[in-house]
């Protein structure tokens, strides 16, 4: 037992320093502005253009559901469409939301 207080009583000199060295970071740092890495605009350009894409076939989704909807409804049924329907919306609503998270960070 006396051999390991006389290692904590030389050791204390350093445990001291380390304890009190530096203080924790407070809040977020500052990285400033920052710039794009070369090529990112080329990006942009190809992420717009999926985003129309995908934009236009939600569209042609839901008009696909509506057209399917209409010719059964024709034919006395019309019921068994609202699945579709659900999916087509559930995508245009990732569509709306992705393309909201990625305009606040772009």
């Amino acid at each position: 037992m006396s051999t390991l207080m006389a290692a904590l009583m030389d050791a204390s000199p350093y445990l001291a320093h380390a304890l009190t060295a530096a203080p924790p970071p407070s809040g977020v740092p500052d990285v400033g502005g920052g710039e794009a890495p070369p090529g990112a605009e080329d990006l942009l350009k190809v992420l717009r253009w999926v985003a129309w894409t995908v934009t236009v076939l939600c569209v042609a989704g839901i008009f696909g559901v509506a057209g399917r909807m209409a010719v059964d409804h024709s034919r006395g049924g019309g019921r068994d469409h609202a699945r579709g329907l659900g999916f087509v919306l559930g995508a245009c609503l990732l569509v709306g939301s992705a393309s909201g998270i990625v305009g606040a960070f772009v």
